[in-house]
């Protein structure tokens, strides 16, 4: 037993010191290439560094690399299917590359992204769905996961050659989409992440598979390395490689550790999330106006486009707590996950 938790251990650890050394080039290489945003909540405009996702890629695939590497080796009997690890690893670095491309669209003049002025144009809306579904790609060749999926109160189903070609394509691409609508305050993204990935962890080491222990552990390190960084005060932006990075892994970890029910339930706030972005055509800031004492007022009044608009209304909030709230509701879903599967729903 003890050797099986140093094969997950061992990648863990090696995914968090990759990182770490990993978001310190990018945030250097991207601010001397221009790669930047401009952080809209502080006081004083301040010039930030963006493409961090890029860094958690990168230690995501050395943490799985590293458990590949002992495998091939013989250091340790193989547990998990090399086959999925292969295949997650290149579907997160398929995402990733696509959230990259949006990153690095950013334009020598100021230009209006939705409701804000910036440097940052992006993609156009529909090339986005299509460099995600690239990413899907791998774990559709390797037909991942098992089509049996308990639906919560109306049992288990069956969905056959549909879950390969259709149900796992369109959960990358929605998952890698939805991710990005949420941000705009620091660590709030990468506070969901780090509380989800923790949550398939917990869930996978008591109900779940090996293969989905490790690809969950490994996300969770890569994760809590890079929100050192980002968490309030930021030094770095994930910018739409993360939350592309981050969709995709999780979908991956979902899919490969047979936790999709789970899964679902946890990534609640972020299918509200993208209904909430529906009801204006994702014409619409996540970000809030700021006042002089350095709380934030809600951007369309007591109109509702997203969760920090909900958030924003509560009362006078800092950055710092409208990220805070946004943890605590995603804990609220996980605590909602834990509790449907003790009952038997999941």
């Amino acid at each position: 037993m003890a050797h099986t938790y140093l094969t997950l251990i061992i990648p863990a650890i090696s995914t968090f010191l990759i990182t770490v050394i990993a978001v310190l080039f990018i945030k250097s290489y991207m601010l001397e290439s221009g790669v930047t945003i401009i952080d809209h909540n502080k006081s004083k405009k301040i010039i930030l560094p963006s493409g961090g996702g890029v860094a958690v890629a990168f230690g995501f695939t050395a943490g799985m690399l590293v458990y590949i590497f002992g495998s091939s080796f013989s250091f340790y009997t193989p547990v998990a299917s090399l086959e999925y690890l292969f295949a997650a690893v290149l579907s997160v670095l398929l995402i990733a590359f696509g959230g990259f491309l949006d990153d690095i669209n950013v334009k020598k003049e100021m230009t209006r992204t939705t409701d804000l002025i910036d440097t940052h144009k992006g993609l156009h809306q529909w090339q986005k769905p299509l460099l995600s579904l690239i990413g899907a790609i791998p774990l559709i060749a390797i037909n991942a996961g098992v089509s049996t999926i308990r639906i919560p109160f109306l049992g288990a189903f069956n969905f056959g050659i549909l879950y390969p070609l259709v149900i796992i394509p369109l959960a990358v691409i929605f998952s890698a989409n939805a991710f990005n609508l949420l941000g705009g305050f620091d660590g709030i993204l990468s506070g969901c992440g780090l509380i989800m990935s923790l949550s398939m962890l917990v869930y996978s080491l008591v109900f779940g598979t090996y293969t989905g222990t490790l690809v969950s552990g490994v996300l969770f390190a890569a994760i809590l390395a890079f929100m050192l960084f980002n968490v309030y005060p930021a030094k770095v932006i994930g910018g739409d490689s993360f939350s592309y990075c981050m969709g995709g892994a999780l979908v991956a970890a979902m899919i490969i550790g047979n936790m999709e029910s789970f899964g679902v339930v946890i990534s609640l706030p972020f299918i509200i999330e993208f209904l909430l972005h529906l009801r204006k055509k994702f014409n619409v800031t996540d970000l809030g106006k700021r006042r002089n004492d350095g709380t934030f007022e809600a951007p369309y009044g007591k109109k509702i486009y997203s969760w920090t608009h909900l958030i924003m209304n509560l009362k006078r909030q800092k950055e710092w707590e409208v990220s805070l709230y946004m943890w605590i509701i995603e804990l609220g879903f996980v605590a909602l996950a834990f509790a449907m599967k003790l009952l038997l729903l999941l």
